[in-house]
């Protein structure tokens, strides 16, 4: 009886830390714990989704996490209108006042308000980089994926896709449907949000749906 009730203490202890493993950032019900950022999308609850639709004549919008994140896993699910540009941020920031930042020799000017840093990229375009990482408002594209076949065809045009985003130090990998992505080494910024990103566009109502977003501190 011992061992049996040994057994089962053991047992209930692995199935809670398990369960803690991964958090969930989405309430699946309300944006409790996200702040809006940059333009003026919209971004609604539907369905157990976070939606963001475009609206016209706003810049890029971005839907940010009020907790700051480090070193990480993060997987999300996405479906995107073929003709919207999007993408998910990470360890990004905003200042509420004009910054310069100094970057290996580098001068990097950065607006108030003006959302910024890695940026994991959603793109349905024949091009077809979505898990390439931008840098978001200071330095373009760190990684793309012109010569990642098997990640460009990993895409999936009108279907929901996953990402898995692992940050250490100044380690940022990222999958696409199980397909590794980007492995890029950076340490400009080691710290920061997450943003859900609506690109600026000139249609009204293309729409990016994210669900099941969860998360594990390292």
């Amino acid at each position: 009886m011992r061992w049996a009730g040994l057994t089962t203490c053991v047992a209930l202890l692995g199935f809670s830390a398990t369960g803690q493993e991964m958090k969930e950032l989405f309430d699946g019900k309300t944006l409790k714990g996200w702040i809006q950022r940059g333009g003026k999308a919209k971004y609604t609850v539907e369905d157990g989704c976070i939606v963001g639709s475009t609206v016209p004549g706003t810049p890029n919008s971005f839907l940010c996490t009020e907790k700051e994140y480090g070193d990480f896993i993060l997987e999300l699910d996405f479906k995107v209108d073929p003709k919207l540009n999007s993408g998910v941020q990470i360890r990004s920031q905003c200042f509420d006042q004009p910054t310069v930042v100094e970057y290996k020799g580098k001068t990097i000017k950065v607006p108030a308000g003006r959302v910024h840093g890695y940026q994991v990229e959603i793109d349905p375009s024949a091009r077809a980089w979505s898990g390439g990482i931008y840098d978001e408002g200071c330095r373009g594209w760190l990684c793309d994926l012109k010569d990642k076949p098997d990640a460009q065809k990993a895409f999936k045009q009108n279907e929901w896709n996953h990402f898995r985003i692992e940050c250490k130090g100044d380690s940022i990998k990222t999958w696409i449907n199980g397909v590794p992505a980007a492995d890029l080494k950076d340490d400009r910024v080691k710290k920061g949000f997450i943003a859900l990103q609506v690109h600026a566009n000139k249609v009204e109502g293309l729409q990016v749906r994210w669900r099941n977003l969860r998360l594990r501190e390292l």
